[in-house]
C-alpha cells in the first residue's frame, strides 16, 4: 500500500486568533499542512478521483477563517488536523500555524502532529 505526502503550504488567511484585546480583529495567519495519505495502490489513470483532493482542506480552513475564530493556536491546529483526518485515507497530519504580525521581528506559531 503506497503512502504519499500531500502538502498545502503557506496558506495565508485572516482570522480572529488570540486572547489579547488587540487581537479582536482578524490577523494574518499562515497555515501549512502535511498529510500522509495511504492508497490501496499507486495512481495509474492520472485522475483526481484516485487521490486525496486537497481542496477540502483549503475550503475548510477558509470556513474556519470566516467563523468566530480561536483563542489559541493550539485549538486552531487541532481543528485543522481533525478536518484532515476526516478523510480516512489520511494516516497522519502535521499542521503548523504562524501569526505573522504579533512581533515586528518574529512570527509566532504552533505545530501539532496527529495520526490514527
Amino acid at each position: 500500500m503506497p503512502d504519499y505526502t500531500t502538502i498545502l503550504d503557506a496558506m495565508d488567511v485572516r482570522l480572529r486568533l488570540g486572547i489579547h484585546p488587540h487581537e479582536a480583529e482578524p490577523q494574518r495567519v499562515r497555515l501549512s499542512v502535511r498529510m500522509t495519505v495511504a492508497y490501496d495502490r499507486a495512481p495509474s489513470a492520472d485522475r483526481i478521483e484516485e487521490v486525496l483532493d486537497y481542496d477540502f482542506v483549503r475550503e475548510g480552513i477558509l470556513r474556519m477563517a470566516a467563523g468566530e475564530g480561536f483563542a489559541l493556536q493550539e485549538t486552531l491546529v487541532d481543528a485543522v488536523a481533525s478536518l484532515c483526518l476526516s478523510d480516512l485515507r489520511v494516516r497522519e497530519v502535521k499542521v503548523r500555524s504562524m501569526k505573522l504580525d504579533v512581533y515586528p521581528d518574529a512570527a509566532v506559531g504552533c505545530e501539532v502532529v496527529r495520526g490514527r
